[in-house]
């Protein structure tokens, strides 16, 4: 299976399919909204405020696996990144990103790109970089703020 075979659930539980991505450059993040990296969120929305209309999406997907720091119905999620971040980039279900739980998208991605903790999500924001053609090109880890990612994107967009 490649990237564009996966579906995911946007936060009304919708299936949405990956194919609806292709040709554009992602990034995919797990994210929370109590956690020490939750001010990334304000670099995240930088980034797809540059990019957007160059062929750069952002895909959030929130996760309560660490430490409870997701807590929340997606409206309660979708609420406090729009007030606090003016996030308008596209966010899904909450998910779980290891363990038996974990969604099958998630699977593909660690499987493509492992970190430093082998294929596991080290914690919330972490992020994958893909490509165009639907590569998975890069991870980052929760401590990579999005600006320091901004010259890998711009490599794929072709800036």
């Amino acid at each position: 299976m490649g990237f564009y075979d996966f579906a995911v659930q946007d936060t009304t539980g919708k299936n949405i399919s990956l194919s609806e991505y292709h040709g554009k450059v992602l990034l995919i993040v797990n994210t929370a909204t109590h956690c020490g990296f939750t001010p990334q969120y304000k670099g995240l929305q930088e980034l797809y405020d540059a990019y957007r209309e160059k062929g750069f999406e952002i895909l959030d997907f929130p996760c309560n696996q660490f430490g409870k720091q997701a807590p929340g119905s997606a409206e309660e999620i979708s609420s406090f990144c729009t007030l606090q971040y003016h996030t308008t980039f596209k966010q899904f279900a909450k998910i779980e990103v290891n363990g038996t739980g974990e969604i099958p998208l998630y699977t593909f991605l660690k499987s493509e790109q492992k970190g430093v903790l082998g294929s596991n999500i080290k914690w919330n924001f972490t992020k994958f970089l893909i490509d165009k053609q639907g590569n998975v090109v890069n991870r980052y880890g929760p401590d990579k703020k999005p600006e320091i990612i901004k010259a890998d994107i711009e490599k794929l967009l072709v800036i």
